[in-house]
């Protein structure tokens, strides 16, 4: 690239011929002094100079590679280039990323952990490159836009994101491999929840959902119970990026009452007739597929079954809801009308489903804690950065003590998280398939309200270290102005945490038989 001096670029200093030097990278903004959001003449007072402190105190590092480097023009001769961040690199140990303290779980710091190896480290990097450099600098885009393109899908599907996010899947229908090319027979829940933790780096439900939100919790159904035939039909496709599917429980008149559902399948001979509306179906606004929980008996848990519908069936209707947050995730209503479903798409047994249903939460809520607990996180390093370069009262904002006093509040909340997430997960490794549902429901519910009531904490202490830049839409405080909007995407769908506080409780107090009160 071609090299200039400081001389050089003093030269150009006005508002027909404008260089600024930014970490002794050379950019030329003349054709862009009108579209700088702050007005031209900002970028004026530092004409033909380095910018280089202003440019930190108010810009994000995504602005640099969205915005910046397309500008760049040369370097200054001789100038010591600065080092790029250790991002995606192993450094000692199991170091990894900026080193920003606890913007990372402490097991990427160098602590001690049982239940990491060398292929989770190995899996983490991997993923680290591939985000900051694929998914990073294009989130704010997309969640404007409220659209995740195809292409995305497909070069996560390429790199075996989406078989990562379904629980187990048999080797067979997994289309590209599993990310960093790591063996079926080695993956285990610690991945699965790696590969979601550095999506959510992103700091956008949006973005984790558009993704993988309807993939991870419809999907799973159809490989534990149904037909060789509806799996053969759905899996490839799905994790190949080329066909989408997703879960269609919530109703206008039936959240976390499950058993309460209203969409009937009237058993019609050879087929199923299902008529009725399911609403806030993430991924359902673009779904191929539709596994649907509908009433085939009589009222109440008993009745439920779970029946895979098509796209390609006439009478089914999708349309998008405008949500406050979540953008991209193709949130929907769907309506069902005299849809003719045959009896060979019945996922398992007829009239099982309400048990099928609550067997998958334990997975959906698991992913609910994964995503919580990493964008609580986020608040945490944000707030951190943000705070060590914004200057408030003549010093830096992390000098106030009521700063530090809210940053230590919110660290104690994420790391305690972490580590019953992580406790949790080994129950998941360890434990037989079919103890699972009996001895995890209730902690991860209890785990999914810790994770969520914590985000939201973070979002909220977050937002006021901000400030006014949490109001705004794009910046420095992208992120947390986008997760705050998002928390409630987090405390309710999967049971709400009013269900999930006192399910745990209910569940805990089935064990007291042996117990000495």
């Amino acid at each position: 690239m071609q090299t200039y001096t400081v001389e050089q670029v003093a030269a150009h200093n006005n508002d027909k011929d404008c260089w600024i030097v930014v970490d002794n990278k050379v950019f030329d903004v003349t054709k862009f002094l009108s579209e700088h959001p702050g007005g031209k003449k900002i970028l004026l007072k530092v004409a033909g100079k380095d910018a280089t402190k202003q440019f930190h105190q108010f810009h994000n590092a995504q602005i640099m590679e969205s915005v910046g480097l397309p500008l760049q023009i040369g370097v200054i001769g001789g100038a010591e280039q600065p080092k790029a961040a250790p991002k995606a690199v192993a450094q000692e140990g199991n170091k990894v990323g900026d080193l920003i303290p606890y913007g990372d779980p402490a097991d990427c710091q160098d602590w001690n952990s049982p239940y990491y190896n060398e292929s989770h480290y190995k899996l983490r990097r991997f993923l680290r490159a591939f985000v900051d450099k694929e998914l990073m600098p294009h989130c704010h885009e997309w969640s404007e836009k409220k659209d995740i393109p195809r292409s995305v899908v497909k070069k996560c599907a390429e790199i075996g994101l989406l078989a990562a996010a379904c629980g187990h899947v048999p080797e067979e229908y997994i289309p590209y491999g599993l990310p960093a090319g790591i063996k079926a027979k080695d993956w285990d829940c610690f991945h699965e929840m790696i590969c979601v933790d550095e999506i959510a780096r992103c700091g956008s439900g949006g973005l984790l959902w558009g993704l993988q939100g309807g993939l991870s919790i419809g999907l799973p159904p159809v490989l534990l119970f149904g037909s060789k035939e509806l799996q053969e039909k759905v899996t490839r496709p799905c994790l190949s990026g080329d066909k989408f599917i997703c879960l269609g429980i919530t109703e206008p008149s039936a959240g976390s009452d499950v058993a309460g559902l209203k969409t009937e399948a009237k058993d019609m001979g050879d087929h199923y007739l299902v008529n009725g509306e399911k609403k806030w179906i993430t991924q359902g606004l673009d779904a191929d597929f539709f596994t649907v929980a509908c009433r085939t008996g009589g009222n109440g848990m008993g009745g439920v079954s779970l029946l895979l519908l098509e796209r390609t069936m006439p009478g089914v209707t999708t349309r998008r809801m405008d949500c406050m947050g979540m953008f991209g995730s193709g949130t929907s209503y769907i309506t069902f009308e005299d849809v003719k479903v045959p009896k060979s798409n019945l996922i398992g047994k007829e009239n099982q489903g309400f048990s099928y249903i609550m067997q998958n939460f334990n997975h959906e809520r698991l992913g609910i804690v994964f995503q919580a607990t990493r964008l609580a996180r986020v608040c945490v390093e944000e707030s951190i950065k943000y705070a060590n370069k914004r200057m408030v009262f003549g010093k830096k904002l992390i000098d106030q003590p009521v700063i530090r006093n809210k940053l230590g509040h919110m660290v104690r909340q994420v790391e305690a998280t972490q580590s019953w997430l992580e406790s949790t997960l080994y129950q998941v490794k360890t434990l037989p398939p079919s103890a699972q549902p009996k001895a995890l429901a209730g902690p991860i519910a209890l785990l999914k309200a810790q994770a969520t009531q914590t985000f939201e904490y973070c979002a909220r202490e977050a937002a006021q270290i901000f400030g006014g830049l949490s109001y705004t839409r794009g910046g420095q405080g992208e992120k947390v102005e986008r997760l705050y909007r998002e928390v409630r995407a987090y405390a309710i769908p999967g049971g709400s945490e009013e269900i999930m506080l006192d399910l745990g409780i209910r569940q805990a107090q089935r064990g007291l038989g042996n117990a000495k009160l």
